[in-house]
């Protein structure tokens, strides 16, 4: 009676694992947003970290989140790192690629509550008096991000939250252009 249990259980566990196995290696997250402002004004909110508490979705999650800067003040070279709550765990920015008014390229370690090193882009791209705001994050998939994928759709989740950054942001942009 055992056995019949056992092999079953097995069939289950293998099957999972070849679901798994067979996901994508490589995700991408990535979400627009038009403002009526230059792309320099929104790109100064984005190069610099100090600004990011105006208007990254994660900022609020935790007030007593600790945050700590190094290297460049903004720009190629600035690092931005938090440690906080279980909402928004712990890690480290770097930013690798600022081209004025044009693109913004940042590696993410995360640390905690899991462990990953992701890229994130953020484009800018002029359209008349308003900019196109592009900001993507994407990576590879290792074994426990694939199987949590099966569950949670990482798109709509991470996805939501860079739709509440980009409003932020815009927010933050157009009411710059106006004072």
């Amino acid at each position: 009676m055992l056995m019949p249990i056992l092999i079953a259980i097995a069939a289950i566990i293998i099957v999972f694992v070849i679901v798994v196995v067979m996901r994508p290696d490589d995700f991408r997250v990535t979400r627009t947003a038009t403002m009526s402002a230059p792309p320099a004004v929104v790109f100064a909110q984005v190069n610099d970290f100090h600004k990011w508490e105006a208007w990254s979705p994660w900022a609020k999650l935790d007030p007593a989140c600790k945050n700590s800067y190094e290297g460049s003040a903004a720009g190629t070279g600035a690092i931005f790192s938090w440690s906080g709550n279980n909402k928004v765990g712990e890690g480290r920015m770097t930013t690798l690629e600022s081209r004025s008014q044009n693109l913004i390229r940042i590696k993410i370690q995360f640390l905690r509550p899991f462990k990953a090193i992701n890229t994130a882009e953020f484009t800018f791209q002029a359209q008349g008096n308003q900019t196109v705001v592009t900001w993507s994050m994407f990576g590879k998939n290792n074994f426990m991000s694939k199987a949590f994928g099966l569950f949670v759709n990482c798109d709509k989740l991470v996805g939501g939250d860079f739709e509440k950054g980009l409003a932020s942001l815009k927010s933050i942009a157009e009411t710059a252009v106006k004072s």
